[in-house]
């Protein structure tokens, strides 16, 4: 039984991590848009609905992970939703 605590405790570290570095990734991968829009001060091409959406679903993920205390989760959609909003704000202001 003890064995199987262990195993237990390694695998959730592991998930744990694995949760990080993909929160990380994703989110991430705003970064290059909102550079792009801060540098060009261009958002024609950019779908205010579609990044709308796109804060909507992150916020409910972030909700999600405060009630489950997952803080990859809670991390992750914190800054996916910071960017997204900050896309939208310059969406707005450079229209």
């Amino acid at each position: 039984m003890f064995e199987y605590l262990v195993k237990m405790e390694e695998m959730i570290d592991f998930v744990t991590i694995l949760g990080l570095i993909a929160a990380g990734f994703t989110t991430v991968c705003l970064l290059p848009q909102l550079l792009k829009v801060y540098r060009t001060k261009s958002t024609r091409d950019i779908s205010i609905a579609m990044f709308g959406l796109y804060c909507g679903g992150v916020f409910l993920w972030l909700i999600y992970g405060l009630y489950r205390q997952d803080i990859a989760i809670i991390l992750a959609n914190s800054l996916a939703l910071t960017q997204g909003l900050v896309i939208i704000a310059l969406k707005l202001k450079y229209k």
